[in-house]
């Protein structure tokens, strides 16, 4: 077994997890692991397998896209050490860096909480990183400042035993005003600030969703006073995790549950399971959220360097905060991406006191510094000039937003990033005064799974194929009016046309020029798109038509991705975005024995509140070997209940003193959660568990007699 250093680690549950994640890898070299199982566990721990062989992406979660010069410079020695020159920051707010072996990702998580950085729950069937408006706390139109919630939100689910191993990935935002900058319509749970008769609050939506059936988040409160949303985020996730599909990968996110049984159905279930919820209040003391310190150092003033480039810089990239004195300043990363030793750099410069060292991550992979001074701006252009970091347009239609596409991502069709940097080319060659336009949103994901956000773009490109005889040529599905609309309404986009990808930035060219002529004076790109659907439903796809078509002869560049040099593969792998696992009976009922232990551990260290979910979950695992023992398939938590009454305690074969299984597993949302009652329910699950491996062997005797 390889050595791990975790001398300098500070967080002795960061030092457990990381030796797990050491101990697990080992055990997968050595055959003693099973591979679906192991992706699940290593997925959860931030550690996603990419396109090329041998190498993993790791996702560096940062929390509403916090991250101080310290922790920045910390990412980037540590790529450089095990991954590559860059680091790529996503519309999630998270840092990934790519290339890694496998052994090594250990050491990397390792090295990065020496910093306070973490993986865990960075991927996989976890809740994820939640993000937050980036202009948090310096907001000139938010109703309060949302990072303190943000954080305590990640705090309280971060090894939660609630929300460890759900059918799919659940996420979570905060905005900061109405403006949406966070995107709550597209969240499974989405808080939007306000306050109501002098309380501080939120509006809750939840359902939202992308991917290739995107939803509407519904609303669930209007007005939901702060300390009830970590109480209520917990009865969802609770509802979640024992109706939510399991077995379909496709059909495994939150807005299908709420689909099947009906948002008032579902409402219901969330307000039944709030007797298991600990914390029926659960206050967030913003004392308790440290804020960067404002700066306090001085410059001698400077000219810009460059007088032009500094004007634009300074109409698009910055903005005057809501302490008067004070602006925020945009960084426009091209796709994401920095070179660690920029990264560096820039940390130096935010280390020097010229801003806070509170960097936000932003939703369109972007970042921002907080805190400059107005007298010390020509200076901080000046710094960052140096650094190649002066791009005007931030969030303009000129700042395309892409998934990693076929750069690095198993389920990449075709390359998102290629074309994000080919239409940049053409905005800035052909419409340069699209970096003062807020309107458009250019948003490119390489597949269906919507990571570069094209379902809510007001022009959005996905990454398709198109077949030509015997040959396959790389294609964008082209999506309209997404997004936000005048009045700050959000929509999903429309699919429009398929174009071959050589053909997508002449379709983009052909938008912008009949929304040029045509839209009326002050029109929003949204406003005119509906406007001409309104009038003729068929418009945009007699427009863009012409360019779905392909002569006979299809010129050889087309069978050549954007970015590529060699002729388009159409090579999608085993994507990781979920981690469904198929298990066998055995590995199942060890995995139910593990479920038992780390309830014993967590009663033992005084963590009642623990130990109840995982005496549930050995109830839930165990059943679910023993049905599969028997040829059963179970999708759902509450299916694999109702099945092992029907299999099961309908046909004698285990008694419950009268009770039906349901019943026996579910007392947890039936009863006020109590130390007497986690006591009980963890005998419960000892007698369950024994009994579980009893059956076992007589199925085993069963199958073998058939057999014989």
């Amino acid at each position: 077994m390889s050595t791990l250093d975790l001398s300098k680690v500070r967080d002795e549950r960061a030092k457990e997890d990381i030796q797990e994640l050491n101990d697990k890898i080992q055990g997968f070299l050595l055959g003693n692991a099973d591979e679906e199982k192991f992706r699940a566990f290593r997925l959860a721990r931030g550690v996603y397998g990419q396109r090329q062989e041998g190498v993993q992406m790791i996702r560096i979660k940062l929390p509403y896209g916090k991250v101080t010069a310290n922790q920045l410079i910390k990412i980037a020695d540590v790529a450089d050490k095990y991954a590559s020159e860059k680091m790529h920051a996503t519309t999630r707010q998270d840092i990934q860096i790519h290339y890694v072996k496998l052994t090594d990702s250990p050491k990397v998580w390792a090295e990065l909480e020496e910093e306070g950085v973490t993986l865990k729950e960075a991927c996989g069937n976890t809740v994820r990183n939640v993000t937050a408006s980036a202009v948090a706390g310096v907001d000139p139109q938010e109703a309060f400042d949302v990072s303190g919630y943000a954080d305590a939100f990640y705090k309280y689910f971060l090894r939660n035993p609630i929300c460890q191993e759900m059918g799919r990935k659940f996420k979570v935002s905060f905005s900061s005003s109405e403006a949406d900058s966070a995107y709550s319509f597209m969240h499974d749970l989405g808080f939007t600030a306000k306050i109501q008769d002098g309380v501080k609050g939120f509006e809750v939506k939840v359902g939202g969703g992308l991917g290739a059936q995107p939803f509407m988040a519904q609303l669930a409160y209007d007005f939901l006073p702060a300390d009830q949303i970590i109480p209520f985020a917990e009865a969802v996730i609770r509802v979640f995790d024992r109706h939510g599909e399991r077995a379909s990968r496709g059909k495994a996110r939150l807005k299908f549950l709420i689909k099947k049984v009906g948002f008032e159905e579902f409402m219901k279930l969330v307000e039944a399971e709030k007797t298991a919820v600990i914390n029926k209040v659960y206050a967030i003391d913003e004392a308790d959220y440290i804020e960067s310190s404002v700066p306090s150092a001085s410059f001698a003033s400077e000219n810009p360097v460059d007088a032009e480039l500094f004007d634009k810089w300074y109409k698009t990239n910055t903005f005057e905060q809501k302490q008067k004195g004070y602006r925020a300043v945009y960084i426009k990363l091209l796709l994401g991406n920095m070179l660690n030793e920029t990264a560096r750099k820039l940390a130096a410069i935010v280390n020097s006191g010229i801003c806070s060292e509170d960097i936000r991550v932003t939703v369109n992979q972007g970042l921002m510094l907080r805190y400059v001074k107005e007298e010390h701006i020509s200076k901080l252009f000046n710094e960052l000039y140096k650094l190649d970091l002066t791009d005007p347009g931030f969030d303009s239609t000129a700042d395309v937003t892409a998934c990693p596409g076929t750069d690095t991502c198993n389920l990449g069709i075709a390359s998102s990033m290629g074309m994000a940097r080919e239409l940049e080319r053409v905005m800035h060659a052909e419409f340069p005064d699209l970096i003062y336009n807020n309107d458009i949103k250019i948003k490119i994901s390489g597949c269906m799974n919507a990571c570069g956000q094209h379902n809510i773009a007001n022009i959005g490109f996905q990454g398709m194929s198109i077949k030509k005889g015997p040959l396959v040529m790389p294609a964008m599905q082209i999506i309209l009016g997404g997004g936000f609309d005048k009045d700050g309404q959000p929509t999903i986009g429309d699919k429009v046309v398929k174009v071959p990808s050589k053909k997508a930035p002449e379709a983009f060219r052909a938008l912008l020029e009949d929304y040029d002529i045509n839209k009326q004076e002050g029109e929003y790109f949204n406003n005119y798109y509906r406007r001409q659907v309104e009038a003729d439903k068929m418009y945009f796809f007699q427009l863009l038509k012409p360019f779905t078509q392909l002569p006979d002869e299809v010129p050889t560049d087309f069978f050549v991705d954007w970015g590529d040099d060699a002729e388009y593969v159409k090579a999608v792998g085993v994507g990781e975005c979920a981690g469904v696992v198929l298990d066998l009976v055995g590995t199942l009922i060890v995995e139910a024995e593990e479920k038992f232990e780390m309830s014993n551990k967590a009663l033992a260290k005084g963590v009642w509140q623990d130990s109840i979910y995982h005496s549930y979950n050995t109830f839930v695992v165990g059943a679910k070997a023993l049905l599969i023992g028997e040829g059963i398939q179970c999708n759902t938590h509450i299916g694999i209940l109702n099945d092992f009454d029907v299999h099961f305690v309908e046909k004698g074969l285990i008694d419950f003193d009268g009770k039906s299984f349901t019943e026996v597993a579910t007392q947890l949302n039936k009863v006020e959660p109590s130390l007497e009652f986690a006591e009980k329910f963890n005998a419960d699950a000892r007698t369950f568990i024994n009994a579980v491996k009893s059956i076992r062997k007589e199925q085993v005797e069963r199958m073998q007699s058939v057999e014989s």
